[in-house]
């Protein structure tokens, strides 16, 4: 993984290539302090000063560059990406006074590379921004590479993704903060946690699931508690996947990558919280131990659930470790799922649905996502759907007989598992980018992530 630190350091006065930031509005103007020369660079460069173009203009022995953006006097978490991407490897600074601000975020991310299995055929080094932000460069530092750790958990295939590997992640984020790590797998898990053990228990042995319970913080402050669905891969189960809808299930503990690497946001800024996170991984298999279409099982709350479909898995897992969750009566209780495709059918892959209990909860997410460009959408949590997860036989059915409203029902059975009056804000995300954008690239993302760290800071003083 790209180190995110090393992408942005403090301004001393050292050499470095200068860029200009311009837009359509003012390229001209701009055009007009260059040489002829350099116009003509532009121009074969077809710059114009659009949104994420980039032109490097030859001056004397060197060059700079230009950037285009809609405002350069208002900075996006983008507009700097691109060139961040497409420019050599070198020391950059903003020409004149001017200062990156939050697109340092994009700067960082622009230039995440996966290179687990396969080294670029070109590498190109870091291209390092300087800037005299040094506070805000360092939280945006933790923020890119939070961003980071969800991508390289999420690319990385489920062979090399499963639960074990989940819990190695766990640990090394106990041991960097000085925090309690209590894994619960086998007997124990069946007995505490009994409807993670049911999805989990068709796994090959390598693979067997297993809950991770992270504890940190002072005893009496205020308690947040961060959940995170790790199906590591998802099958269908006996209620199998089509080909083309398995291609991606490795990207199914996205929950718990964005559970993980808030949690470690939420240490190293040490936030006056007792923290708990809560990751259940498992694999959704298929062999004879598997849970059936038709199943009743006992969850950790006590509630029975009618399995009407074995594809509906992850909402099972994540219903006991809410109620582990819930028992430490928590001020907020925040979950991350890749959760239903009708999330995706509505909101398309750049929206993260999130569905939150209170009002003024939702409101505050949403706009520490608009703040900083990571926008979630609410959806509702109604009432009149609750009777669409009835069942004839057991207190409740994972999964509802109709096309209507799939988001929302999912984010239903969760709320039957989070304790009564208990604050608490679901966010069904995708963790996935079908096409590269700017500081983007394609594979896995975040989504939602900087909205609930934000969101966080401001509720707890960070």
């Amino acid at each position: 993984m790209t180190d995110a630190r090393d992408l942005i350091q403090p301004d001393r006065g050292q050499d470095a290539t200068p860029i200009h930031l311009v837009n359509k509005d003012g390229f001209e103007d701009f055009a007009k302090t260059l040489s002829a020369g350099q116009r003509a660079s532009l121009a074969a460069q077809k710059f114009d000063g659009s949104g994420y173009q980039v032109g490097i203009v030859p001056d004397g022995d060197g060059f700079f560059a230009v950037g285009g953006v809609a405002n350069p006097d208002s900075l996006s978490s983008w507009c700097m990406a691109a060139l961040a991407e497409a420019l050599p490897e070198g020391t950059y600074r903003l020409a004149g006074e001017r200062q990156p601000g939050v697109a340092m975020f994009g700067w960082m991310t622009g230039q995440y590379r996966f290179t687990r299995y396969r080294a670029e055929d070109k590498p190109v080094g870091a291209r390092v921004l300087l800037t005299t932000e040094i506070a805000r460069m360092e939280a945006l530092a933790a923020e890119a590479a939070a961003e980071m750790k969800v991508r390289d958990l999420v690319n990385t295939p489920a062979e090399d993704m499963g639960p074990a590997a989940l819990e190695a992640e766990c640990e090394a984020l106990a041991k960097a903060h000085g925090a309690e790590l209590k894994v619960t797998r086998g007997d124990a898990l069946e007995q505490e946690y009994p409807m993670v053990h049911a999805v989990g228990r068709a796994a090959a042995r390598h693979h067997a699931p297993r809950i991770m319970h992270l504890m940190w913080g002072k005893e009496g402050d205020p308690v947040l508690a961060i959940v995170g669905k790790g199906v590591c891969f998802d099958s269908g189960g006996l209620d199998i996947k089509p080909a083309s809808g398995m291609r991606l299930m490795k990207k199914d503990m996205g929950g718990a990558a964005h559970a993980i690497a808030l949690a470690g946001l939420v240490m190293a800024a040490g936030l006056k919280v007792r923290l708990h996170l809560l990751v259940p991984a498992v694999e959704n298999a298929i062999a004879g131990s598997a849970f059936r279409p038709g199943d009743v099982l006992k969850s950790r709350k006590g509630l029975t659930v009618e399995i009407h479909n074995t594809d509906a898995e992850g909402r099972l897992i994540l219903g006991d470790a809410l109620t582990r969750a819930s028992e430490e009566e928590p001020d907020l209780i925040v979950d991350f799922a890749t959760l239903t495709g009708a999330a995706r059918v509505a909101l398309g892959p750049d929206f993260a649905a999130m569905m939150s209990r209170r009002d003024e909860t939702a409101e505050a997410f949403l706009e520490a996502g608009k703040a900083n460009d990571d926008a979630p959408w609410r959806l509702p949590l109604p009432d009149s759907y609750r009777e669409w997860l009835s069942s004839d036989i057991a207190d409740l059915a994972n999964a509802h007989q109709n096309a209507f409203a799939g988001a929302s029902v999912a984010g239903l059975f969760l709320d039957r598992f989070v304790g009564e009056g208990i604050d608490w804000v679901h966010f069904d995300t995708f963790a996935w980018r079908p096409s590269a954008k700017p500081g983007r690239p394609k594979g896995g993302g975040a989504y939602g992530l900087r909205a609930s760290w934000h969101a966080l800071k401001q509720r707890y003083g960070g």
